[in-house]
């Protein structure tokens, strides 16, 4: 079996667990980051080659097949196009892009270089979430009446400090950055959304942030379903929950845990979820913690599709479905302001 070779770009805290995954999966030839000593660190760790910015890189021309984007929100779009029109696969951290604008721009992108360009969602690798989602397409749930969403996490000050996040442009939203994979799940599990209303505050990150800490989204799904979303990052302390309860005619579930790595209930007629493996531990970043890191997964199936025609697990085009959600929801932005 081929070899596949990777370039990083964008050499932060994610991006080294991306080095791992690649080094068990393939090579790691190349990296890039505007911050030197970061990439140079990390190059040295992996036998790869260093560079300043992904101009140099690409102008190098090295002899890479897929390019990991693990730069800030805001440049993702920028990056995976720049990758794609030099003939390069794209693998695209979460989110996509923050414009739906863009996600297009790079779905085009790759179908203009015959490139394949992955979206990263790993949650949908978590036991208890790929157990669900399997009942739902038995259709042992029967149909899906109504969904709740709960994300509430903890990103103190010093998260934001001396870094692009918290910034309108390079982050783009508390939706985008913490929780777009749950967005996501969603999407996958109960199906498109039609309607929203909205409601958000920044009661806590005044100044420190761009946009909302917290928000409150009523939904509408093409299919009936409706829903809400309850999220925050002013859990006190550290992170709380992230949850996901589904209602059904033939069932009720609940995924939660603190990252959808728990199945904490289920009543379903005729039958009982059993035997879920543990799942992955998760995304470790000192004083904080992210999603289910099941970043492995998903370079598996990228080298399945590459080397031995796979399925391909998350398609560009879910990719951008979760992004115009997103969209959709802060489209319909309505802040409470305080007394």
């Amino acid at each position: 079996m081929k070899e596949v070779k990777f370039a990083i770009v964008g050499c932060g805290r994610i991006a080294l667990r991306h080095a791992k995954h690649i080094n068990n999966y393939g090579k790691l030839v190349a990296v890039c980051d505007i911050v030197n000593e970061k990439a140079e660190e990390l190059a040295a760790a992996y036998g790869a080659t260093a560079f300043s910015s992904i101009e140099a890189l690409l102008d190098a021309k090295p002899d890479v097949d897929v390019i990991s984007i693990c730069s800030p929100n805001g440049l993702h779009a920028k990056h995976s196009i720049q990758s794609l029109n030099e003939g390069y696969h794209v693998l695209c951290e979460k989110p996509m892009a923050i414009s739906v604008y863009d996600c297009g721009q790079m779905i085009t992108a790759a179908e203009k270089n015959n490139r394949r360009l992955f979206a990263i969602k790993q949650n949908r690798f978590n036991p208890p979430v790929m157990a669900v989602k399997e009942q739902i397409e038995l259709g042992k749930l029967g149909k899906i009446n109504s969904v709740q969403l709960s994300c509430f996490w903890n990103r103190n000050e010093d998260y934001y400090h001396n870094s692009w996040k918290g910034s309108s442009d390079l982050d783009g939203g508390t939706l985008f950055t913490q929780f777009s994979h749950f967005i996501d799940l969603l999407f996958w599990l109960v199906g498109d959304v039609k309607n929203v209303e909205a409601y958000f505050q920044n009661f806590v990150h005044q100044g420190i942030i761009d946009f909302e800490d917290t928000g409150v989204v009523i939904m509408q799904f093409y299919n009936g379903a409706i829903g809400t979303i309850n999220y925050t990052v002013n859990s006190y302390g550290k992170n709380m929950e992230g949850s996901l309860t589904i209602f059904g005619e033939k069932g009720t579930v609940k995924i939660g845990g603190q990252y959808l790595n728990e199945l904490e209930y289920q009543n379903i007629d005729g039958i009982e979820i059993k035997g879920l493996p543990e799942g992955n531990t998760a995304n470790n970043y000192g004083n904080y913690q992210g999603s289910m890191s099941n970043h492995d997964k998903v370079y598996e199936n990228l080298v399945n599709v590459l080397t031995q025609g796979g399925q391909i697990s998350t398609s560009a085009f879910e990719g951008l479905k979760t992004v115009e959600i997103i969209d959709k929801i802060y489209s319909k932005k309505k802040e409470f302001h305080k007394l």
